[in-house]
């Protein structure tokens, strides 16, 4: 694909207070107060071919759930975070300065996208925790057909991956333990799920995260 210095139809979505930097300065810019923002964040999308991001790690997941709802997945994707993320090492991507100038410069690709089934896509690191006071997680989950566990556990730890299968999970404190696949799944008691560091509003019995059939267009 053509890099975006030889491609109309590039624009910056800034959430927050972050700043717009290099480059960046002289395309088309809109700013979203949050991930909640959707306004904002589908006036983005609509008329542009590449997209640049800039923001935290639910803000670029939050873009990437209502392009997935409004069928626009055909857009280009930079990101441009201030720090280190868990999705800048999941995607092995710059911050700042560098971030911005390869926003520009570089070429998209597809990569694995990762939702759940409330349609809320995942780009740096999701789970489960125990809901409420308890301290434990009672229930099951399986990776494809690989059982992670059953029974009680602190937590379980979901993230994506660049190449197929797509994600992998862990249990809390298994730190080299990964299981990777195309979903995992849980039946519980109750779980807190946590997308990018942001809770869901109510706990789940059930929850699921998994590849979706069409990858997004990450600019690398």
């Amino acid at each position: 694909m053509n890099t975006a210095e030889s491609t109309p139809g590039v624009a910056v979505l800034v959430f927050g207070d972050g700043r717009v930097l290099g480059r960046l300065n002289g395309l088309p810019a809109r700013r979203a107060e949050g991930p909640a923002d959707s306004a904002t964040i589908d006036g983005a999308i609509g008329p542009h071919r590449r997209l640049v991001v800039v923001g935290a790690d639910a803000d670029l997941a939050a873009v990437l759930s209502r392009m997935l709802r409004a069928q626009r997945l055909d857009v280009e994707v930079a990101y441009v975070p201030r720090r280190r993320t868990p999705a800048t090492r999941v995607y092995r991507l710059p911050t700042g300065r560098r971030a911005a100038r390869r926003a520009l410069r570089g070429t998209a690709g597809r990569v694995p996208l990762i939702r759940d089934e409330t349609g809320s896509v995942i780009v740096g690191r999701a789970g489960w925790r125990p809901a409420d006071d308890r301290q434990l997680i009672h229930g099951e989950a399986v990776v494809d057909d690989t059982p992670l566990f059953n029974g009680d556990v602190a937590g379980v730890c979901v993230e994506p991956t660049l190449a197929m299968p797509g994600l992998r999970a862990r249990l809390h404190g298994a730190r080299r333990r990964w299981v990777a696949g195309r979903a995992v799944q849980l039946g519980s008691t109750g779980v807190a799920v946590v997308r990018d560091g942001v809770p869901a509003p109510r706990t789940a019995r059930r929850s699921t995260f998994y590849r979706h059939i069409e990858g997004w267009l990450l600019v690398r």
